[in-house]
């Protein structure tokens, strides 16, 4: 009976040694080790605990690794951000671009998130790619910030006195709440005019089918020289000079037409600059005569 005690006292004092035992070598690798299967497949809170652990083991490769992963779970927030943004921007800003600058703020994010803080790592990050997008743009902008900030004043200010008189206020009125003279105001408001950049291969109609035209269609070309105007100044040449000699029509044609200078036709006619000039001036006063007689159109 008391061989039965002594066993019975000898196996407690065992289990509670071995309780409070701390732990060896070998558990202390086991704790350390992490993540035992692909990143793909780890939970969101345990990919930062490898990423604690890749950086503060100076690894590299596996750092590398566990940002890839955190920023592809992430990917869909930044999307989600830059397509809420793009809704207020002017057509010419491409959804890309706005992606592109979310993801350089998520990966400054990632670097700087500290989970120890208690903060969500979606309500940390959101702050920080919608900045970076929003500096890319103001970067993109050749407009100065300050000059959007007046901009911005003028036009509240506007706004507020329109419903306080019920119609638009004068330049005066509006100058005067401004604290501003009328000059400066002018000037304000012309660098306040807005500004912004459209592309040329948008389509002219909303329409998802190819027939709608670009822009660079129906715009004008204002260097572009037009046919028509052409064929109506070759015409009207052929009728001013059908009553002129050869070498009368040809210095004319030269010097109007090619844009030759009169010591150039003299060369060519073996003429000197100032019998040149002389025939130029009695043609000129014979045409001026004839235009001057001319009661009707010129094809009359």
């Amino acid at each position: 009976m008391s061989g039965t005690k002594t066993q019975t006292a000898a196996a407690k004092t065992a289990a509670t040694t071995k309780a409070n035992a701390k732990p060896t070598a070998s558990s202390k690798a086991n704790s350390k080790k992490g993540w035992s299967g692909p990143l793909e497949e780890c939970p969101t809170e345990e990919l930062w605990g490898e990423y604690a652990r890749a950086r503060d083991s100076k690894n590299a490769d596996a750092l590398e690794r566990v940002r890839n992963v955190l920023m592809e779970r992430h990917y869909p927030l930044v999307k989600y951000i830059a397509e809420r943004l793009l809704q207020t921007l002017p057509k010419s800003i491409e959804l890309d671009d706005l992606i592109s600058a979310g993801l350089f703020g998520l990966m400054d994010a990632i670097r700087g998130f500290d989970p120890e803080r208690g903060i969500k790592f979606k309500t940390y990050c959101t702050t920080r790619i919608r900045g970076s997008i929003l500096d890319q743009l103001r970067s993109q902008d050749w407009v100065p910030r300050l000059v959007r900030l007046k901009a911005s004043k003028i036009d509240k200010t506007l706004q507020r006195l329109t419903a306080e008189y019920g119609r638009e206020p004068t330049h005066a009125e509006l100058a005067e709440a401004l604290e501003l003279t009328h000059t400066e105001l002018a000037i304000e408001i012309g660098k306040a005019t807005a500004k912004s950049m459209y592309s040329l291969s948008d389509r002219w109609e909303d329409r998802d089918d190819d027939s709608s035209l670009e822009k660079v269609d129906v715009l004008e070309d204002k260097k572009s020289i037009d046919p028509t105007d052409i064929i109506n100044k070759s015409d009207l040449m052929t009728y001013m000079t059908r009553s002129l000699t050869h070498k009368e029509r040809f210095i004319i044609e030269q010097y109007y037409r090619v844009g030759h200078t009169m010591r150039e036709i003299g060369e060519m006619l073996s003429l000197t600059e100032s019998r040149v000039c002389q025939i130029h001036t009695n043609v000129m006063n014979r045409l001026k005569e004839q235009l001057d007689g001319k009661t009707g159109t010129l094809l009359s």
